[in-house]
């Protein structure tokens, strides 16, 4: 989101969604990494390494989803 009521654009708007992008990527790779310590704790691979990534994917879809909606209604109160 843009600071100081300027707007993201050019390469500053890649770089937001390259954010995004990375925190989807870092939400897969944490909730994956939790569910294989359990696993190999527990020792019944790969049930809690597949359901991590599944919790991990659905989250931080989610995160990313309402960010982006949050910064396009922004935008839209904006303009008006």
């Amino acid at each position: 989101m843009a600071q100081n009521g300027q707007k993201n654009t050019g390469l500053g708007a890649a770089y937001a969604r390259a954010a995004l992008g990375m925190q989807f990527a870092g939400g897969v790779m944490v909730f994956t990494g939790v569910g294989y310590a359990l696993d190999r704790w527990l020792g019944i691979l790969p049930w809690l390494t597949v359901a991590g990534a599944l919790i991990g994917a659905t989250l931080s879809f989610l995160n990313v989803f309402f960010r982006i909606r949050a910064e396009d209604e922004a935008r839209k109160q904006a303009r008006k």
